[in-house]
């Protein structure tokens, strides 16, 4: 999804890109890594591959841990080794969700979870590998390309007539196409560290889905669970709000504006008989 959407917006802001998919790079073979940023060169190497499963991370902590955090580190090393700069997307899973107000880039992480610990080794894999590191910690993405909360409320709203959703986890649902935008400001900017990038109103996954249905005209009551009760595999911070301590840090629009963003998107695409071009 981070993938797409920031092709389309660097390219629309005038950069150069080489866009390389899975099928063209794999990044669990450091020897084509090398070979590949020894080729183009770049200024800017941007990392939008990551092992994404929450829940399959508990029983394989070592498949996320070798592309989250082995394979960005080779990522990031051959960068630095050609003079470019590293973009790493993190997560807001690097935290507990203990504190009662946003967390700022300097507050301490403690994942609660595999997936947040191979995150949080990425994020010091990559500051090692390569010091023009910028690391843009974000939360809850959804988007064109690739599974996401709203298309499963989508489908569940179609299919059935309630859905039980958690009203105990409170964090910021950030549309890709607006959290590209804000990297590649920051990238523009030539900043470096680590930078807290989400959309703006906090909810909990129970009022988002309650918007996703009103917005889209489903019926489907929207009951609300605790964690516990929804029993996943992996622990989730409770309250994982993302704010900033650093000036001039791109602003993100309300989630509510970037999911209507995504479902005028979404319909557009169902229209033309598929997928929107990337």
């Amino acid at each position: 999804m981070l993938g797409r959407a920031s092709l389309n917006a660097l390219i629309a802001r005038g950069h150069s890109v080489v866009a390389l998919p899975r099928a063209e790079l794999d990044l669990l073979d450091p020897a084509a890594v090398t070979v590949a940023v020894e080729r183009e060169l770049p200024d800017v190497v941007l990392n939008c591959a990551a092992w994404t499963d929450v829940d399959g991370a508990e029983a394989d902590e070592d498949g996320a841990m070798r592309l989250n955090d082995q394979a960005a580190a080779v990522l990031a090393a051959a960068a630095d080794a050609v003079g470019a700069s590293i973009v790493h997307p993190s997560s807001d899973y690097v935290f507990d969700g203990r504190k009662p107000e946003p967390y700022v880039e300097t507050d301490l992480p403690a994942p609660l979870s595999a997936y947040g610990r191979s995150k949080l080794a990425g994020e010091t894999s990559v500051s090692v590998a390569n010091e023009r590191h910028l690391i843009v910690r974000s939360s809850w993405l959804f988007g064109s390309g690739g599974p996401n909360f709203v298309e499963t409320m989508l489908r569940i709203g179609s299919e059935e007539q309630e859905a039980i959703v958690a009203n105990d986890q409170i964090g910021l649902p950030t549309y890709t196409p607006h959290l590209a935008g804000g990297i590649a400001e920051l990238i523009e900017a030539e900043q470096t560290g680590i930078f807290h990038v989400a959309a703006s109103g906090p909810c909990s996954w129970y009022d988002f889905a309650q918007e996703i249905f009103d917005q889209a005209g489903l019926e489907c009551r929207v009951m609300a669970g605790t964690t516990s009760m929804l029993a996943r595999p992996a622990p989730r911070p409770p309250y994982s709000v993302l704010g900033t301590k650093h000036r001039g840090v791109p602003v993100l629009p309300h989630w509510r504006e970037g999911l209507a963003s995504y479902l005028f998107e979404r319909e557009g695409s169902e229209a033309h008989g598929g997928e929107a071009a990337a």
